[in-house]
């Protein structure tokens, strides 16, 4: 069964939740980026937060960008997300060496640091939010985020179970939101189902889908499932775009690359895809950018 994640309202709309199973999308990071079990941990716990956030997303165009950077050794995480569900990202680190003999908790490997969420709406200027590291766990990083920097009162909870061999037995989390004016009492009813809810990971590994955890969550606040959208990791990178991007370093590096006389070989850091590109195909590239700027003059 493909990722999936869920869209739902409670007591009246006055709260609206969002729970993803993210399996598959976090094994995908772990297979392509060959990540040790902290870093897998870390990555796919972000990665789910992406999933969940780029849901929230209502323009087509719009993109989402979670960054971490830490002080710890994993140095930092970034993750991309659209309102398609598509969702990708990377570690700076990806091989932290950590083994059943020699544990590693996520809080350890990201340690102090900041997130900062960017949202580019097609404007002149992205949004860009940001908050310091309160735990180094990422759902605890994202609630202080929601609240300091959108005030909105926000529960986040995620969690990513490996197997024996460090692959992807489970991953999934939630955020739930609550709306500008919500009463008291439905207030403190979240509050008390939200502490009696297990951790992410003990849910997960009771083979519960993000169905039953919202409704074991509000099962006295009347929830409404309104839909429930397929998500995958997905990397639209090409030999075309990457070409543009060596278009835009400009003619000296261009010579310069060309000079040294060997292939260069472009990496994407989201997918690990490998675009090479010999002498001669530099050549053509600086021969164009050299052409259009005789246009020009």
């Amino acid at each position: 069964m493909p990722d999936y994640l869920v869209k739902a309202t409670a007591a009246n709309g006055q709260i609206r939740a969002f729970a993803a199973s993210t399996k598959a999308i976090v094994e995908t990071a772990h297979t392509v980026h060959h990540t040790s079990p902290v870093v897998t941990q870390a990555l796919g716990r972000l990665l789910t937060a992406g999933s969940l956030m780029g849901s929230m997303i209502k323009n087509r165009d719009e993109l989402l960008t979670i960054k971490i950077n830490g002080e710890g050794p994993i140095r930092g995480l970034l993750v991309t997300a659209d309102s398609q569900g598509n969702i990708k990202g990377y570690s700076y680190v990806s091989d932290l060496k950590d083994t059943p003999d020699n544990p590693m908790t996520v809080s350890d490997a990201i340690d102090d640091g900041s997130l900062t969420i960017i949202k580019d709406m097609g404007l002149k200027e992205p949004y860009v939010g940001y908050s310091p590291l309160v735990s180094g766990e990422i759902a605890e990083d994202l609630t202080y985020y929601y609240a300091k920097s959108e005030q909105i009162p926000t529960s986040v909870s995620l969690g990513v179970l490996l197997n024996e061999d460090g692959s992807v037995k489970q991953a999934g989390g939630f955020i739930i939101q609550l709306m500008p004016g919500t009463d008291d009492e439905t207030i403190e009813a979240l509050e008390k189902a939200l502490a009696n809810t297990s951790s992410m990971t003990k849910l997960l590994d009771a083979g519960k889908t993000p169905e039953t955890i919202l409704k074991d969550i509000f099962v006295d606040l009347d929830l409404k499932i309104n839909t429930t959208e397929v998500i995958r990791f997905f990397c639209n990178c090409s030999r075309d775009r990457v070409t543009k991007a060596l278009i835009a370093i400009g003619e000296a590096e261009l010579s310069e690359m060309i000079a040294e006389g060997e292939t260069v070989e472009l990496n994407c850091d989201f997918c690990s895809e490998k675009y090479a590109f010999s002498t001669e195909d530099l050549a053509e590239i600086l021969a164009a950018i050299q052409k259009r700027g005789k246009e020009k003059r």
